[in-house]
């Protein structure tokens, strides 16, 4: 595989806080790579520095052969950028706006109707080419981000967040179109979120936390280093329940919202021998295999969801 994107030792320090310690990771021509964590974590500042936005206070990356540093300009030209926040000017048409970002990059003037229309294709909005921003939907705005980001023909599409604050249902088509522009464009991806179901369509995931990457791998290959299956059981003494299970079992045991949960491997068989054999009663029972969420608190120590509706921005560079 060709490494388009290569990071290494790439720091970023606000006066005292240090946002970003001295990431290294690569990604590969073609694939979707994805930034898992809360924000505050480092990813959007991380995403700054490789978009050129800042600089790094030390460390460098390439991306598509060009470095971050000291060639700023062949970088943007290489790269399309969907932010968490839109950007559109949204008292110009859809075409206006587009026809803006074409000067921007210089698209050559002969070649811009046809880019235009060839991008609008892609996310559907043909029909809507003469249409005031302010009239669309908040899915229609994405998807047009996600056209201005392609005219240019990027090598890399960084997308940071880019169904935050979105219906389910709209997110789901943003990642069909997403999806479809990777099959039919082989554009590189690279993708920050919260979301689980966002992160498990990755081709790799790094887990970042606290300006760190703390593990690098596929979502099934990250959910099988967690370990076994996952057993989730409320019963009629917790308290005693958990002492019992740890005892016995040799496991540890998490309480949460009033339900004790557990790992043990061959997770179907050993629950039909557990649920015969526990001598606690038992109100209800959950078998499942990890998630990412459980990854994350396998790693940190605490859920993902909880620090991506907690955690304050990480700097005044921006949220995260």
């Amino acid at each position: 595989m060709e490494t388009i994107v290569e990071v290494n030792d790439l720091k970023k320090s606000y006066k005292d806080k240090e946002a970003v310690k001295g990431v290294n990771f690569s990604v590969e021509k073609g694939e979707i790579f994805g930034f898992l964590g809360p924000n505050g974590a480092g990813k959007s500042t991380t995403i700054d520095m490789l978009s050129t936005i800042n600089r790094p206070t030390s460390g460098d990356a390439i991306i598509n052969g060009f470095q971050v540093v000291s060639d700023k300009n062949k970088v943007r030209g290489s790269i399309g950028l969907i932010f968490q926040e839109t950007t559109l000017d949204e008292k110009l048409t859809a075409n206006e706006n587009l026809m803006l970002h074409c000067r921007f990059y210089n698209v050559p003037k002969e070649k811009r109707e046809a880019r235009i229309q060839e991008v609008l294709e892609i996310v559907d909005l043909s029909d809507n080419r003469k249409q005031i921003v302010e009239t669309f939907s908040g899915g229609m705005k994405r998807r047009l981000e996600i056209a201005r980001g392609l005219l240019h023909y990027p090598r890399v599409l960084f997308l940071d967040e880019p169904t935050v604050g979105l219906d389910p249902n709209t997110r789901n088509h943003i990642w069909d179109y997403i999806l479809d522009l990777k099959k039919k464009q082989g554009i590189t991806m690279f993708l920050t979120t919260h979301y689980m179901d966002e992160a498990e369509i990755c081709d790799r995931i790094a887990v970042m936390d606290h300006g760190e990457v703390i593990a690098l791998d596929s979502p099934e290959k990250l959910k099988t280093d967690v370990g076994g299956d996952i057993i989730e059981i409320q019963t009629a003494d917790n308290d005693q329940a958990k002492a019992k299970i740890e005892a016995d079992y040799g496991v540890e045991v998490k309480e949460k919202d009033n339900t004790l949960t557990f790992q043990v491997s061959n997770g179907s068989e050993f629950l039909v021998q557990f649920v015969r054999d526990f001598s606690i009663d038992i109100l209800t029972v959950n078998l499942r295999r990890p998630t990412l969420n459980d990854v994350f608190l396998y790693l940190t120590g605490r859920e993902i969801r909880e620090d991506a509706s907690t955690q304050n921005d990480e700097t005044e560079g921006g949220t995260d």
